[in-house]
């Protein structure tokens, strides 16, 4: 089990706090694009008081057109893999990081259930993307996607995804402390 798995299931602060703490300790700040998730990332995020010194948005793009508008996600990722994919969710990432211009952007596309699953993408999958924005010139800009699948219930399977979202964050931000 990871670190961030046993300080969820109860020892110390919940994942939004660590992460707006680790935000703002860093002087750094946040955008979120979600799809799945339809907000529930903002929404925690925002839940903390003073989020205000970190979290700068929240773009909900369900649809294939919203993520190509409103991010820039390439109409190849999504012809080709599908909007639940690693590429979208990089693609993704990155586009709210860069349109907001923050240091880091968050994605979640996936399939909350309980109907439009696959035997390649079961209900409960997601991928997770985290994108890092480094200074001009540096090369340390980055993104990374994972992917998970949950159980439960569609609200069940979204706070699920939210939560392992902010603790994806969270670990990325102290790992670049």
């Amino acid at each position: 089990m990871r670190e961030s798995e046993t300080r969820e299931s109860g020892s110390g602060p919940p994942v939004e706090e660590r992460v707006g703490d680790a935000l703002r300790a860093a002087g750094q700040t946040v955008a979120t694009a979600e799809s799945c998730t339809g907000g529930l990332i903002g929404s925690s995020l925002t839940d903390v008081p003073g989020s205000s010194d970190y979290f700068d948005r929240s773009v909900v793009t369900y649809s294939y057109d919203a993520k190509l508008e409103e991010l820039a996600v390439p109409r190849e990722h999504l012809d080709e893999a599908g909007a639940v994919s690693e590429p979208v969710a990089r693609a993704m990432a990155r586009g709210v990081r860069d349109t907001a211009g923050t240091d880091w952007g968050v994605s979640t596309t996936g399939i909350a259930g309980p109907d439009g699953g696959s035997d390649e993408k079961p209900v409960g999958t997601v991928y997770i993307g985290v994108a890092y924005a480094g200074a001009w010139g540096t090369g340390e800009s980055d993104a990374t996607v994972e992917r998970h699948e949950f159980d439960g219930t569609r609200i069940e399977i979204k706070a699920q995804i939210a939560r392992q979202a902010l603790a994806n964050l969270s670990e990325a931000v102290e790992r670049r402390g």
